[in-house]
C-alpha cells in the first residue's frame, strides 16, 4: 500500500520495535490485473500484455507492439516502490524504458529473479511475470485515488495535480495541492462531484467533458468491484489530450467474494505470506510477524494485549494469531502446525481466555498436534474460562512437558524465560 493511501486505510502493528502492516480483509491483484480490469470498464489504460517466459516475450513483440521502437518492462510483484527496487542478481529497478530489441533481455534478467523493495521486506518477491506496456508520451502527472473513509461514511476521493512521485511529500510541500471529494454512497457521483475532482487535477490540455466522465467510470469500477481501495499514479495527460491511467493499484474487500467470484479467482498466493495462506485456509487470523515467541490466542483484542505483554518482559512476539471464538480441534492443531513452520519461533505462548471457546476443545487440540507436529521448543500455556479444570486435566494427563502459567503476566514471563533457557 503506497503512501497517504496507506495512512488513511490500514493501520500497523508496531511491535519488537519494528513497523508491521496489520493484514486487512482485501484481495490485493497485479497491475496488468488492475489495467484488464480498467479497460472493461471503459478507463483509458495503456495498451500492454503480461508474460511468463522468454518465447511469450518475444511473441508480444511482434504481435502486440509490431509498430513500436521503445517499451516499457514492468516486473510484476504484489508490493510498490518496483522502481526503485533491486534485485538480488544486482540489477538495479524492477521498471525499465528500453529499446524494443533490449526487451528479451532486460526482461529475461527479471524473470524468476528476486526484486527487493522498500515495502517487501529484505526477503523481497519473486517475480514470475513482466507487463510490456506501450511507451507514452506524457505532458502532466497527476494524482487520483478513491478510499472508504471512516469519516465521512462512505468513498473518498483524492486528487492532486501533481503525481507520479511520493503523494506522502507531496501532500508535506503542497497540502493545498490536495483535495478530497466525498461521494454519497447512496447516491453515487454526480457530475457536480466528478467536475470538483477534475478541476482539482487541472488537466492542461485533456477535454473536461472527457475527464469528467472517466473520473465517473473509475467511481462506477470501485462500486460495482466492490473495491476497498483504487489508486493511479500517475493518472497522466497524454500527448493526444488523453486522461490515461498509467499505473494503478486495486484492493477488494474479501467479504465480497462470493460476488465478484471472477476477481478473486486473480489471486495470486505465491505473492502472500504461505503461512497467511495456510490460515485462511482453515479460518484463522494470522499475521506473520520477525520475533521469536509464537502466539495463539483467542480474540484480537487478547492477542494484542499478549503481543505487548510480551514486549513488556522483554521479548518479541513471531505473530498475531487469533484463532477466534469457536475454533474447532482441528483449527487448534492447524495453528500449532502454522507456528511450528516459523524457524524463528524459539517458544511458544498459548493463551486462552474461554468464554465462548471452550479450554478442553484448546486442551485437545494442543494435545493432537503434539502427536503430529514435533513440538522442539518450549510451549507455555495459560488456560482461564469455560471448562478450565477439564483443559488442564487433559494437558496433565498426556504427558507432555508443558509450562502452565496462573495469568497473562506469569504467562510472557514464563515465555521469555523459557526463550532464554
Amino acid at each position: 500500500m503506497r503512501g497517504l493511501v496507506n495512512k488513511l486505510v490500514s493501520r500497523s502493528l508496531s511491535v519488537s520495535g519494528k513497523w508491521q502492516h496489520q493484514q486487512l480483509r482485501r484481495l490485493n491483484i497485479h497491475e496488468y490485473q488492475g489495467a484488464e480490469l480498467m479497460g472493461k470498464y471503459g478507463v483509458n489504460v495503456p495498451k500492454g500484455v503480461a508474460v511468463s517466459s522468454l518465447d511469450q516475450v518475444k511473441n508480444a513483440i511482434q504481435q502486440v507492439f509490431p509498430n513500436e521502437t521503445e517499451l516499457v518492462v514492468k516486473s510484476q510483484i504484489l508490493a510498490g516502490g518496483r522502481g526503485l527496487g533491486t534485485f538480488k542478481s544486482g540489477l538495479k529497478g524492477g521498471v525499465h524504458i528500453v529499446n524494443r530489441d533490449q526487451v528479451p533481455d532486460i526482461a529475461g534478467k527479471m524473470l524468476g529473479q528476486v526484486l527487493v523493495t522498500k515495502q517487501t521486506g529484505p526477503q523481497g518477491k519473486v517475480v514470475s511475470k513482466v507487463y510490456l506496456c506501450e511507451k507514452l508520451s506524457l505532458v502532466n502527472e497527476m494524482y487520483f485515488s478513491i478510499i472508504l473513509d471512516r469519516k465521512s461514511a462512505g468513498p473518498l476521493i483524492i486528487a492532486c495535480k501533481k503525481g507520479g512521485t511520493s503523494i506522502e511529500d507531496l501532500a508535506e510541500k503542497f497540502p493545498d495541492m490536495i483535495i478530497k471529494v466525498p461521494i454519497d454512497v447512496f447516491a453515487g457521483i454526480t457530475d457536480e462531484d466528478a467536475a470538483k475532482v477534475v478541476d482539482g487535477l487541472g488537466p492542461k490540455a485533456a477535454d473536461r467533458k472527457d475527464s469528467i466522465e472517466q473520473v465517473k467510470k473509475l467511481y462506477e469500477l470501485f462500486r460495482k468491484t466492490d473495491c476497498t481501495m483504487l489508486e493511479i499514479n500517475p493518472l497522466a495527460e497524454t500527448s493526444t489530450n488523453q486522461l490515461v491511467a498509467a499505473d494503478a493499484k486495486l484492493n477488494f474487500d474479501d467479504n465480497a467474494a462470493f460476488r465478484q467470484k471472477d476477481i478473486f479467482a486473480l489471486r495470486d498466493p505465491t505473492q502472500e505470506d504461505p503461512r497467511e495462506v495456510a490460515a485462511a485456509k482453515v479460518d484463522l487470523n494470522y499475521i506473520g510477524l520477525d520475533g521469536e515467541i509464537g502466539c495463539m490466542v483467542n480474540g484480537a483484542g487478547l492477542a494484542m494485549a499478549t503481543m505487548d505483554i510480551i514486549k513488556l518482559h522483554g521479548g518479541t512476539p513471531a505473530n498475531f494469531l487469533d484463532v477466534g471464538g469457536n475454533a474447532s480441534e482441528h483449527q487448534v492443531v492447524e495453528a500449532f502446525k502454522i507456528l511450528t513452520s516459523d524457524d524463528k519461533v524459539k517458544a511458544i505462548l498459548v493463551n486462552i481466555f474461554g468464554g465462548i471457546m471452550k479450554c478442553d476443545v484448546i486442551a485437545s487440540g494442543i494435545v493432537n498436534a503434539a502427536k503430529e507436529v514435533s513440538l522442539k521448543v518450549p510451549v507455555v500455556v495459560r488456560l482461564e474460562g469455560t471448562n478450565v479444570e477439564q483443559g488442564k486435566r487433559i494437558l496433565k494427563e498426556s504427558g507432555m512437558k508443558l509450562i502452565t502459567a496462573d495469568d497473562l503476566d506469569d504467562a510472557a514471563e514464563k515465555a521469555v524465560k523459557a526463550l532464554a533457557n
